[in-house]
């Protein structure tokens, strides 16, 4: 019976070195997938990416100084659904090795400093609760104080139901501080990369001055499904992702991951001249 266990586990380690991307079902070896910051070699699909490794190759090496990384969500609401909140919380922290999902910190892009901002999906689908909008808020208020940039990488399924109106509050808290923001002369780059939607696309995932998407984002309120079914009609080839956006006038640019740290650099140093 052991001999069958030490197979499957052999199979397991041989099958963890590769990936099939969800666009062309290429088989892609997993290193080189990380080398190419997991964009498919073949197609171009954009693969998730997680919030420390989007900071890692955006910001110069040895640059990045995060900040309230200790910050911790409650259960004001003593929220359940089929588990408790707590519960919820406790499997995303192990999961992903954070408090929450945002990370943000000061750094520099290429020589450009900046506050520097970015969503963990695999963290409650990078929901935005009470600790996300506090963090959120203090890194355009981080900016704010040193008179630097603000490059905010979103990735969200939109407010956390668990907190209820103490998550849709966010929305306005965080567009509230943008404002000042932008009294300030500051610039604010908001990246939108696959999926953004819900609260964050409603609040500030779409005040930047410049707002520049990853390809094949996909990037709206409700979902195509939702609004499909509320209007009875199909919608349009492409419809809520960056090309389409892009087109319609939604986005500013549609740009590929191997190239956003030197355009975000450009943008920066444009922007604060």
């Amino acid at each position: 019976m052991a001999i069958f266990k030490k197979k499957r586990k052999k199979e397991e380690k041989g099958e963890d070195l590769w990936e099939r991307c969800k666009a062309c079902q290429e088989v892609i070896l997993r290193v080189e997938l990380e080398r190419n910051l997991r964009v498919c070699p073949r197609c171009g699909f954009h693969f998730p990416l997680p919030a420390r490794k989007r900071l890692g190759f955006t910001v110069d090496e040895g640059s990045f100084q995060e900040l309230d990384g200790d910050l911790s969500p409650t259960d004001p609401l003593r929220f359940k659904d089929t588990k408790r909140y707590p519960e919820r919380l406790r499997e995303a922290q192990e999961k992903t090795g954070l408090r929450d999902a945002f990370i943000y910190g000061t750094g520099l892009i290429e020589g450009q400093p900046a506050v520097v901002g970015a969503f963990e999906f695999s963290f409650l689908g990078g929901s935005l609760g009470s600790v996300v909008g506090e963090k959120v808020t203090r890194a355009i208020e981080e900016a704010r104080k040193r008179r630097l940039g603000l490059v905010i990488f979103s990735c969200s399924g939109g407010a956390r139901m668990q907190e209820g109106i103490l998550s849709l509050v966010q929305m306005a808290k965080t567009s509230a501080a943008l404002a000042r923001l932008r009294k300030e002369g500051l610039p604010y780059l908001s990246i939108l990369t696959d999926p953004t939607t819900g609260g964050v696309t409603a609040s500030f995932g779409m005040l930047g001055d410049i707002i520049i998407a990853e390809p094949g984002a996909l990037i709206g309120f409700a979902g195509p499904r939702v609004i499909k079914e509320t209007i009875g009609e199909e919608l349009p080839k492409g419809f809520q992702r960056a090309e389409y956006l892009l087109e319609h006038g939604l986005v500013d640019l549609v740009v590929e991951r191997k190239e956003m740290r030197k355009v975000i650099a450009k943008l920066l140093d444009l922007l604060y001249h």
